[in-house]
């Protein structure tokens, strides 16, 4: 792990001399589920756009009867759903093999804001999955899932501006902070130790967002 320079506010947190907060948090994927849950959420997510699409068409061509029997109460509308949950499942695991079984995070945080990056190394990694992600998705037709790789793909850290974020939640048990913008979704972990500075100092900036689990 690489060492971070500075004065030492809590246990892993530094204030180094550019006036930036920094530590790093190791995310173990076995013990905590986290990022399988955000997967699972984004591919909920997914599944309810394909379903809300699907019947505004049925609206235009005036066959929402149809849609409701053929469709939406249909035994295969289950299909695509637990296909997703395996896939899930299964690609998480090969990731978190490759990972070591750890996420590996550095984050930076100062009055305006907070980045979240995830170590080099593992994003290579992140990248290359990605990629297939996106290949999968042209091959079959599915581009919302190519969009998605590609996105994935081209990222390394998030960035969360104080002043815009609309929602800050509190879910300590997963030593997670979700700060959220009205586009930009981050997640800020911190261990037991350094998880009440981080949560303080971030809803005293965030002066407009609405701050959840307080």
């Amino acid at each position: 792990m690489e060492d971070i320079q500075g004065k030492k506010v809590t246990e892993n947190i530094y204030l180094c001399p550019d006036g930036k907060y920094r530590w790093i948090y190791e995310l173990n994927m076995l013990k905590n589920p986290v990022i399988l849950f955000t997967i699972w959420k984004i591919f909920g997510i997914l599944i309810l756009i394909e379903i809300a699409f699907t019947f505004i068409l049925a609206v235009f061509e005036g066959g929402v009867s149809d849609w409701i029997t053929g469709y939406l109460l249909s035994p295969g509308i289950l299909i695509v759903p637990g296909i997703f949950f395996v896939l899930s499942i299964i690609a998480y695991t090969i990731v978190a093999f490759m990972y070591g079984w750890k996420y590996m995070v550095l984050f930076e945080m100062d009055e305006g804001g907070i980045v979240h990056n995830q170590m080099p190394k593992q994003f290579n990694k992140a990248q290359g999955l990605a990629w297939l992600t996106t290949m999968a998705g042209f091959m079959t037709g599915n581009f919302t899932t190519a969009g998605a790789g590609m996105l994935s793909s081209a990222k390394s850290s998030s960035t969360s501006t104080f002043k815009s974020v609309k929602k800050v939640v509190r879910k300590k048990r997963y030593h997670l902070i979700n700060v959220n913008e009205m586009l930009e979704k981050n997640q800020i972990y911190a261990e037991d130790a350094d998880y009440d500075f981080v949560w303080n100092f971030i809803c005293a900036r965030c002066m407009s967002a609405k701050i959840i689990g307080n």
